[in-house]
């Protein structure tokens, strides 16, 4: 998620009161299928109607978020053998609301947005222009819903014009923490981390679980920087990490800062986002990634076909929006074969990185043996796993 925003903290609360999404058929907002093919050809298609317009909270060349959705679209042009409008370095709020209410007027008539903060702005412009289709990347519809303080009274009053995508980006944490818990002689790991909201903190957990899955005492500690992009703070939050005693750091960031300072220190480091390998080759180990594109092509052309997709697609790796980057040389043959192993117990579901038994850092039972959370409890997840040094809090 973009953007540290308000509503998400109530997930929180959400998971903890066992409340449902949507009255009592919150299954039913969480899909993981992906978009079905509709009846356009594939070969000699005509996507003439089609007016896709993407909006980014950054920009492409950030080698991080903004880049990797920027791979999707390229996929979907190349594809479809169309043209897609970009729109970069739109802030949440008033001024996303307004570019995106332009687009609808110029005609777009499918429009993604990759921040979580831009789901009340699409959510209103998707209400005012019916016939467009509007996709909201990281969101959930029912934080828009009043119950949880947002500006529609239920569920069924969010328009149905309106799709959410993400993916279970936990599923890679969990094996790049087999690498870098393997990496570690100390067993001290590091993590540079934007804001202190469910999926970071999701995210920290399934990392933790996976190094100390190879290397039972391993710690991981917390740096929070209270920034998505900013290499100088990331930078300086690294290099603290590196001076705690840590040999292995990981992020939740858009740059490659913290790379290049494990890289300057001798140590090792777990990317996100994207396969920035090459930024710092002799700290790699490997990273969660992303693969948008094949989301981005069958939205278009299930629009085109005259459907708007308005589930709440959460992928995996399973489907192949979630992914683990290339391995480092550090990463040896037994390291990757152990990940192999696992990564292929979550494809056919018998493992998941929360399987339980899990305790949070003060020891408590959170998931019980033979248990596995369900997908709210993941999404509203507020405690840090055993081992985890630093505030959940932030």
């Amino acid at each position: 998620m973009r953007k540290a925003h308000k509503r998400v903290l109530a997930l929180a609360a959400v998971a903890a009161m066992g409340l449902a999404a949507c009255g009592g058929d919150s299954a039913s907002t969480e899909d993981t299928t992906a978009p079905e093919e509709t009846a356009v050809e594939e070969t000699g298609a005509d996507y003439g109607n089609l007016k896709v317009a993407v909006v980014y909270i950054g920009v492409p060349d950030d080698k991080g978020w903004t880049y990797q959705h920027e791979q999707g679209i390229l996929q979907l042009e190349s594809e479809l053998g169309i043209e897609v409008k970009r729109v970069e370095n739109v802030p949440e709020g008033d001024e996303a609301e307004a570019t995106m209410e332009a687009l609808a007027a110029e005609g777009y008539n499918l429009m993604f947005a990759t921040s979580f903060g831009y789901g009340t702005p699409m959510a209103r412009v998707a209400a005012k222009h019916p016939e467009g289709c509007f996709q909201w990347a990281t969101g959930a519809k029912f934080l828009l819903t009043s119950e949880m303080g947002g500006e529609f009274a239920t569920f069924d009053d969010i328009p149905a014009n309106l799709g959410t995508y993400f993916g279970a980006a936990e599923e890679a944490r969990y094996l790049s923490g087999i690498a870098a818990g393997k990496a570690s002689a100390s067993g001290k790991i590091g993590y540079v981390a934007a804001f202190p909201i469910p999926e970071v903190i999701r995210g920290i957990n399934a990392f933790t679980l996976g190094a100390q899955s190879v290397n039972p005492d391993a710690t991981v500690q917390v740096s929070w920087t209270k920034t998505w992009f900013d290499p100088t703070v990331e930078k300086e939050a690294a290099e603290s990490l590196l001076d705690a005693g840590v040999d292995v750091l990981a992020q939740h960031q858009d740059t490659t800062a913290a790379g290049l300072a494990a890289d300057a220190r001798g140590a090792k480091w777990v990317g996100y986002n994207s396969d920035v390998s090459e930024a710092a080759p002799n700290a790699w180990l490997t990273a969660p990634t992303w693969n948008w594109g094949p989301f981005y092509v069958q939205t278009a052309k299930a629009v085109a076909g005259g459907t708007c997709p308005n589930e709440e697609y959460y992928g995996s790796m399973a489907d192949g929006m979630v992914t683990l980057g290339s391995f480092g040389s550090s990463v040896d043959a037994d390291t990757q074969a152990l990940i192999a192993e696992k990564q292929a117990a979550i494809i056919d579901g018998s493992f998941a990185p929360f399987d339980g038994p899990v305790s949070d850092q003060d020891g408590k039972e959170v998931v019980a043996a033979g248990s596995r959370p369900e997908l709210l409890d993941l999404l509203g997840m507020s405690y840090f796993v055993k081992g985890v040094i630093g505030s959940p809090q932030g």
